[in-house]
């Protein structure tokens, strides 16, 4: 499978919530499967997806494959929305002062 864009996979609120899951800590695809109304071999495929996105990792110990994140690309991301992180900042800072004006009257 060719690799996967960050932001599509990032798109899929199942794969946003098995990243946040293995945050806490790496997990196999049948334990994170227990969180979600979803099969195990879905779960497989939405960490396939992630494993192309470099997103996360995996190694096997004995039979089982053990997935982590890796956050490297997230970093990526991360840079891309600093400017929308600063335009955000100054419109709340914009209604800030607007609203202490208001109450000064």
């Amino acid at each position: 499978m060719a690799d996967v864009d960050t932001f599509a996979a990032l798109a899929n609120p199942t794969r946003r919530r098995l990243l946040e899951l293995l945050i806490e800590s790496p997990c196999t695809a049948g334990r994170l499967a227990e969180q979600f109304e979803l099969s195990r071999p879905a779960i497989s495929e939405h960490l396939s997806i992630l494993r192309n996105a470099r997103l996360v990792r995996d190694r096997v110990e004995g039979r089982e494959r053990i997935y982590e994140i890796d956050a490297g690309p997230l970093a990526e991301v991360n840079d891309w929305l600093r400017p929308f992180e600063r335009y955000w900042r100054n419109r709340l800072s914009t209604l800030s002062d607007f609203l202490d004006k208001e109450h000064e009257q």
